[in-house]
């Protein structure tokens, strides 16, 4: 079964910033089922870099973490 295709990263920035403070999901039940908040135990921030976004798609996908759930609050 084919993975889903990379999302495409500007090349300036290779990594990905997440950050809980801006998500619009902090404080609900999805929030505790966040592979960040799996990662670090409790609401934080990350940084990511594109080969370790990869790996992290792939343990959710083969069901060995939550998936990210992070939606950036506007």
């Amino acid at each position: 079964m084919p993975l889903n295709p990379e999302p495409s990263l500007p090349p300036a920035d290779p990594v990905l910033r997440i950050d809980c403070d801006e998500c619009a999901l902090q404080g609900t039940p999805t929030c505790g089922d966040c592979v960040v908040t799996f990662l670090l135990g409790e609401p934080s921030s990350v940084v990511v870099d594109l080969a370790e976004v990869r790996a992290v798609r792939l343990l959710a996908e083969g069901g060995l973490a939550p998936p990210l759930r992070h939606v950036r609050s506007t």
